[in-house]
């Protein structure tokens, strides 16, 4: 596609959302050629001058790690790095059917700029005082826009899709964690993550969701992990309508559900789910319960993950290996311990840069998010032909869609900061959980007292 954004074409694009990296504008002009697309721009840090552009969009290290992918390491920017890396890397392992890629397209600086005015009022305050848009990027990265079906929105018609934040479902089984760090085997990451967010403020309320739950196959946990994502949907958890927003937070974090949103909510889906007042809510919930079960999409997303299989315990210092440093993880256990991970430390160094390109490829699929996209089944519909599911309580067959965004890879710099992290998160829970077990101790030798 031959084409460059220029400043007159920003007030087409609307702000859908940003993560951490990129922000998320969806098409509300009328050229043919854009409707059904999104926009990911990239996000440049506010308390840092924006670079100028550099030969390369990777390190010298990060070049190494990914040479195998030779139009991946020549990109020129990082949104070439972005397309390529989901294009040549994760669509083989997702499927194409579940993956775009996408198309890069040349901005103006003023194109840039432009938008940057135009979202920054529709923003997370926490958001705009972390980043803001990089205006030093020559080009972004057009993408389909998953919460509607490729085919657009007929006169009538009504689209509902839930995006997911899935994290990461499985418990690891590294023989490299530390003996201070088993909990790791027995409660999921993200449970454990809920204690130090909910420290240092990210949070209002410990989240009910479970991963483990999501992944596990089962209808009825699969079930579970919907309804508790409703509940408690903080950034896993969003429904659109027509592409606009009706549940969740567009790019921060939402409170639990309570009684006037569920209400709004149910009110929202009068237009696509068939009942009475109180049970529409149920329904779609019990429809993305069988789509999940159905599609096995969950499946794909696992093994995926599971390429991960040293933890970020082991990874790390496969890691030291490759940046040719001695590991500040063995100098921190000053002798004790450190024979644990010598093997790790004679291995060759394909043997460690294998380790830590799986490792970053886990990380992508534990941090992506999944889009299913929902329209009622309609006889002698011309057009690409769709998985359906049938939802019982309604007497409704659907059309569906499923699809993984938000592919994207990670730095190498990150990989201390992941480790560092990961130590926080499982200190932070064994402190919450030692202190609950205090008082429930103190509770019972209270009540123990009491009764004498």
């Amino acid at each position: 596609m031959e084409f460059t954004f220029e400043e007159k074409d920003a007030a087409d694009w609307i702000y859908r959302g940003e993560g951490a990296a990129n922000l998320v504008l969806a098409y509300a002009g009328s050229s043919p050629a854009f409707i059904g697309k999104v926009l990911r721009i990239q996000k440049a840090p506010r308390n840092k001058s924006q670079h100028k552009k550099i030969p390369t969009a990777l390190t010298m290290h990060e070049r190494l790690l990914w040479k195998d992918m030779g139009d991946l390491v020549s990109s020129a920017n990082k949104e070439l790095v972005a397309q390529r890396y989901v294009q040549h890397i994760m669509t083989p392992l997702l499927g194409s059917k579940y993956v775009d890629s996408g198309i890069s397209i040349p901005v103006s600086r003023e194109f840039l700029e432009s938008v940057e005015k135009n979202v920054i009022s529709q923003r997370p305050a926490s958001r705009v005082d972390a980043s803001k848009v990089g205006t030093h990027c020559d080009s972004v990265l057009l993408l389909s826009d998953h919460s509607l079906f490729p085919d657009g929105i007929q006169e009538g018609e009504f689209c509902l899709s839930v995006e997911i934040k899935p994290k990461c479902g499985f418990l690891p089984i590294s023989e490299f964690i530390d003996e201070g760090n088993v909990i790791k085997r027995n409660v999921s990451r993200f449970r454990m993550h809920q204690a130090l967010k909910l420290r240092q403020g990210e949070i209002s309320d410990f989240s009910r969701y479970d991963p483990l739950d999501l992944f596990s196959g089962s209808k009825d946990r699969i079930h579970k992990a919907i309804r508790n994502l409703f509940i408690t949907p903080q950034n896993n958890f969003r429904v659109f309508l027509n592409g606009s927003l009706i549940f969740g937070a567009l790019g921060g974090f939402a409170k639990s559900t309570n009684f006037s949103v569920e209400e709004a909510f149910e009110d929202a889906l009068e237009s696509v789910i068939q009942g009475d007042h109180g049970s529409r809510t149920k329904s779609f919930l019990q429809l993305i319960t069988e789509t999940v079960y159905k599609s096995r999409v969950m499946d794909r997303l696992l093994e995926v993950q599971k390429l991960d299989n040293l933890d970020i315990e082991g990874a790390i210092h496969a890691y030291y290996n490759i940046i040719s440093e001695p590991c500040i993880v063995c100098r921190e256990l000053k002798g004790e311990g450190s024979h644990k991970y010598a093997s790790l430390h004679s291995i060759s160094l394909d043997e460690s840069l294998k380790t830590v390109k799986d490792f970053f490829i886990a990380a992508t699929a534990k941090d992506c998010s999944l889009m299913i996209s929902f329209r009622l089944t309609e006889e002698g519909n011309i057009g690409p032909s769709y998985n359906n599911v049938y939802l019982e309580s309604t007497s409704q067959t659907f059309d569906y869609k499923a699809n993984f965004i938000d592919l994207d890879l990670k730095a190498l710099k990150n990989m201390e900061e992941y480790y560092r992290r990961d130590q926080k998160i499982v200190s932070c829970y064994t402190q919450m959980v030692k202190a609950e077990q205090e008082v429930d101790k103190a509770t019972s030798m209270g009540a123990y007292e009491n009764a004498l």
